[in-house]
């Protein structure tokens, strides 16, 4: 079952094209990551497959429905979205903040049901944070503030998770424990995940394929051995590297 599919997406701003006619479809229980140098349009495209943004062209389909038709709640009951600088007012605690994804499926008021916090508590056991419940979120690390915000996702239930740069300004082990707890999640609830992310290698070793953003465009797509070659990344991200082979992924060396 393909759980997304882009087709002949574009975006324009200020008179120039962002996205131009992207293409892409993510398959149920899939893990794809999607590269890009600065200005490729990796957060626009997050944008626009989760409904934040229209696109001046093309069509999104979530489940095989347009995403036009569908209503803004009904979106946020089946995927989730993790921004790269999430906004969250100062002053709540990590636990109301992953209580904010429950919003999609309140009832009444809007008021926080009994179910609600027992949804958010679960998540925040799975993301070990739930000793942080009643910390401000500008109080916590990096790190903390991210397995927080990833809680709040996981707190929606929906089956797609939208990650852009879920990673940024995180040393490499917080990065490795983020895609180590995005997968055992993607193990455990059989989540279908979409990510942009900067490390070429961390992408390699993560994504069941790899998509990359060259202006808007998509210059290759497939598994990560077939797309993370030193010719790709000369040509796209301007860089000299050396590609070596593992068994566990390419790893990219800057030389």
């Amino acid at each position: 079952m393909t759980r997304l599919a882009a087709s002949g997406v574009c975006a324009v701003a200020g008179g120039r094209a962002i996205l131009d006619d992207v293409t892409l479809e993510i398959a149920a229980g899939e893990l794809v990551a999607v590269l890009g140098a600065n200005g490729s349009g990796k957060t626009t495209l997050l944008r626009v497959l989760a409904g934040l943004r229209r696109p001046e062209g093309g069509t999104v389909a979530l489940d095989g429905e347009p995403l036009a038709g569908l209503g803004r709640r009904e979106i946020a009951r089946r995927l989730a979205i993790v921004p790269q600088f999430p906004s969250v007012e100062l002053g709540f605690t990590a636990l109301e903040v992953v209580l904010m994804g429950r919003a999609p499926h309140a009832r009444g008021l809007g008021l926080a049901r009994s179910a609600d916090l027992t949804v958010a508590r679960r998540a925040m056991d799975e993301l070990e944070v739930a000793h942080l419940a009643g910390r401000p979120l500008d109080t916590l690390s990096g790190g903390e503030r991210q397995r927080v915000v990833l809680a709040r996702a996981l707190a929606q239930q929906g089956r797609l998770l939208l990650l852009d740069e879920p990673t940024t300004a995180l040393d490499l082990g917080r990065q490795q424990d983020v895609l180590d707890l995005v997968e055992e999640q993607r193990a455990e609830r059989g989540l279908t995940v979409l990510a942009t992310l900067h490390d070429l290698t961390l992408a390699g070793r993560y994504g069941e394929r790899v998509a990359l953003l060259a202006e808007g465009t998509i210059a290759a797509e497939g598994p990560p051995r077939e797309v993370l070659t030193e010719a790709n990344i000369a040509e796209h991200f301007a860089a000299r590297v050396r590609v070596l082979d593992d068994a566990a992924g390419p790893i990219v060396v800057p030389v």
